[in-house]
């Protein structure tokens, strides 16, 4: 399949091509399917496995992987969606924590240390960084995002926002919401 992720092209580095095998795999996994539902768990599932399985975390366990998506009763507030790891937060409001805030800012946040971030919201206390991608449309409206955590700290970079950023688009682009 071959997926073109911008900022991996021409590059060499092993996390890159790990995101660029992920990317592939999403695609054929959501190939045919629009169902939302459908389409997060499989790519929770996914994303949560692969990070585990592969050599280039250097030893970063990530520990929860999912969705919170847009509420279309409240339209500023985020249901949690398809997931891998332990119960979590059921409702987050745009604006707060770290997901509420990529919803709200439609801008990918890495945090390093959860401690640091101003409202953090912690659903479980093992987990020390976070990254956050939004969902978008084509025309740019948020319509949920993608929450990874993990139990260290400094665990995600710009190679995981990267990867992680193509990896959302492929959901937004293959979902009815």
């Amino acid at each position: 399949m071959s997926s073109f992720i911008p900022g991996f092209n021409n590059t060499l580095d092993p996390k890159a091509q790990f995101y660029l095998e992920l990317a592939d795999q999403c695609a054929a996994i959501l190939q045919g399917q629009r169902n939302l539902i459908s389409n997060t768990a499989n790519v929770s599932s996914l994303v949560y496995h692969g990070l585990h399985e592969t050599p280039t975390r250097d030893g970063k366990p990530v520990n929860w992987v999912g969705f919170y998506l847009v509420d279309v009763k409240r339209p500023d507030v985020m249901a949690l969606g398809p997931f891998q790891g332990k119960p979590a937060c059921t409702e987050i409001a745009f604006g707060r924590g770290v997901c509420g805030t990529a919803a709200s800012t439609a801008k990918s946040v890495v945090v390093k240390d959860v401690c640091d971030f101003p409202g953090h919201i912690s659903c479980d206390p093992a987990s020390k960084s976070e990254i956050v991608v939004p969902l978008k449309a084509p025309n740019g409206k948020v319509h949920g995002v993608l929450d990874i955590d993990a139990s260290v700290t400094d665990a995600f970079d710009d190679f995981d926002r990267i990867g992680l950023e193509a990896i959302a688009n492929l959901v937004a682009e293959a979902s009815d919401f």
